[in-house]
């Protein structure tokens, strides 16, 4: 299976660059996508998504999101409008994401 990659706003070196490393907070996760969710397979069997969520600042405003994974280009429709509307990590649309570091 083909995957897929969506990505927004700047990556974790132009982060660093533009904000300084010790102003940023990055907060990735892995975790099988739902559509594996009915299939009788072990947990490690299904294929994995990757998130990376890049935040800068004592507010942690996201500066950058990317995606790796089945439907990640679908996913990122909805984190570029959050981003551009300037989100946070803790509004409402990341509220969602169990990233951890």
């Amino acid at each position: 299976m083909q995957q897929t990659i969506g990505t927004c706003g700047l990556t974790e070196q132009k982060a660093s660059e533009k904000y300084g490393k010790d102003n940023l907070k990055i907060y990735k996760s892995k975790f099988s996508n739902l559509f594996y969710g009915i299939f009788d397979l072990k947990p490690e069997e299904k294929p994995k998504t990757l998130m990376k969520l890049i935040c800068a600042g004592i507010d942690e405003k996201v500066v950058g999101i990317h995606v790796l994974g089945m439907g990640a280009d679908e996913m990122m429709q909805g984190f570029g409008v959050a981003m551009k509307m300037g989100c946070t990590k803790v509004s409402g649309l990341f509220l969602c994401i169990d990233l951890c570091t």
